[in-house]
């Protein structure tokens, strides 16, 4: 099994998305191949804004992925601080750095995004950071 941690845009392209995008997120999260890791930063990016706009289809796919995540990063204070050291190492934004400070914690072997390749997350050489955006 292959340890993942999915980024935000990943399961914001896989709920709300259509075409290639969409299939693609939705491809890698029914990859039985895969266990997924999480955290509570990740469900804070998503969830509440589908929960305050009553968007129910998208409410219930990220509660059912949330259910099936197998591994969580608990740590907040260790995630906190690797998060700050990505950051400062590679230049990573705030949330992008939380993401694989949490990925590593859990020992997630690769983050998935829907991030464009000049974004700063794949500057991080603490993690394999995998595209599943559509070229």
């Amino acid at each position: 099994m292959i340890c993942t941690f999915v980024d935000a845009g990943v399961l914001i392209a896989a709920a709300r998305g259509t075409g290639a995008g969409a299939a693609a997120a939705l491809q890698v999260l029914q990859d039985s191949e895969r266990e997924f890791a999480s955290s509570s930063f990740l469900k804070l990016e998503v969830l509440p804004k589908a929960i305050y706009n009553q968007r129910l289809p998208e409410i219930k796919f990220y509660e059912i992925y949330f259910n099936a995540v197998t591994y969580w990063a608990s740590d907040i204070a260790e995630l906190v601080e690797g998060a700050y050291q990505e950051s400062a190492q590679f230049g990573l934004g705030a949330m992008d750095a939380l993401h694989v400070a949490a990925a590593v914690s859990v020992g997630a072997v690769e983050l998935l995004t829907y991030e464009k390749p000049e974004k700063s997350i794949y500057r991080t050489k603490s993690i394999q950071v995998v595209s599943v955006r559509p070229i």
